[in-house]
């Protein structure tokens, strides 16, 4: 097996289960741990891993409301709404991009009012000139 295609696997196994034991993960890879360890803190050193985190399950993110809230921003102003909307804790994801609006925030709320007042304090950030928002109503596939 090539080292690109170890890291590969050891990578995919990692995203399934970030706990799971070096052991386990040389024993599925076919490898030594002391090759996991090594490939583990290369990866990590190289910045490929940028730590480990839990993924909420599904029942736990099904009682929440998910939305994306498309942002139009003042160009001179998008450093600011920016830093505005990552210091936001229900935002969970703020993407540039390309059309007609600038950005897309991700945001979880445990109630509709909860989203309303978040929908709006988005919408009154100093830069934004306007948003639009769609509330997800089923997660078909999350990697």
């Amino acid at each position: 097996m090539s080292e690109s295609t170890l890291d590969q696997r050891l990578l995919q196994l990692l995203q399934q289960d970030a706990r799971i034991s070096t052991s386990a993960l040389a024993r599925k890879l076919g490898v030594s741990r002391s090759t996991v360890n090594n490939r583990l803190q290369r990866l990590e050193a190289n910045g490929v891993i940028a730590g480990y985190t839990l993924r909420l399950g599904s029942e736990y993110l099904a009682g929440l409301i998910t939305a994306h809230v498309l942002v139009k921003v003042n160009q001179k102003l998008t450093a600011q709404v920016n830093r505005d909307l990552i210091a936001i804790p229900e935002v969970i994801a703020v993407y540039a991009i390309s059309g007609d609006y600038d950005l897309i925030a991700e945001v979880r709320s445990a109630t509709t009012a909860g989203l309303n007042q978040l929908l709006d304090a988005i919408g009154n950030l100093d830069g934004v000139e306007r948003t639009n928002s769609s509330v997800i109503l089923e997660t078909r596939l999350r990697r």
